[in-house]
């Protein structure tokens, strides 16, 4: 008996073609398109067992979301400069830095507050995955403010002589 396949994989496998798009989509656009598509029948589902005056302000968070994200689609990314999100990405930081701090001191006055009667090190026993979260945030943030510290700072020359 001869078991062997006669059929050949190689073959097969090298003649596929995938189609491709017909026409290129830009991110912001397939971002509001696809939020368009889980959000208005969602919005439709709900707004009949809703409230009426819920309903009527889930209605205009759409209509607001609807104009909100057609802005966001006509922006060209690719005109935007590194220069340009640099305090952006600052603010980030910052942020991190900011809410892991205040996490955290609100988790020690949680503690202090709750669990007076346990030790520091028991403390952070019982809670080491909060410490961890927190700190994790706040390292995180100095690592984005210390990339930003340490890229060149290349300012866009301006085209126009005076």
């Amino acid at each position: 008996m001869n078991f062997k396949s006669e059929v050949n994989f190689k073959d097969n496998t090298q003649n596929l073609k995938f189609s491709q798009p017909a026409v290129t989509r830009k991110p912001l656009e397939l971002l509001r398109d696809t939020e368009a598509l889980l959000r208005r029948p969602t919005v439709a589902t709900l707004v009949p067992i809703l409230p009426p005056k819920l309903g009527d302000n889930l209605q205009i968070a759409s209509s607001v979301a609807e104009e909100s994200l057609h802005e966001l689609a006509e922006i060209d990314l690719e005109t935007i400069s590194d220069w340009e999100l640099r305090p952006l990405r600052i603010r980030i930081g910052l942020s991190f830095v900011g809410f892991g701090a205040l996490m955290t001191v609100l988790l020690l006055l949680y503690l202090n507050t709750l669990y007076s009667q346990l030790s520091p090190i028991e403390q952070i026993g019982k809670y080491w995955h909060q410490y961890v979260w927190f700190v994790c945030l706040g390292v995180t943030g100095m690592f984005i403010l210390g990339r930003e510290a340490m890229r060149p700072i290349n300012k866009p020359r301006k085209s126009g002589k005076k």
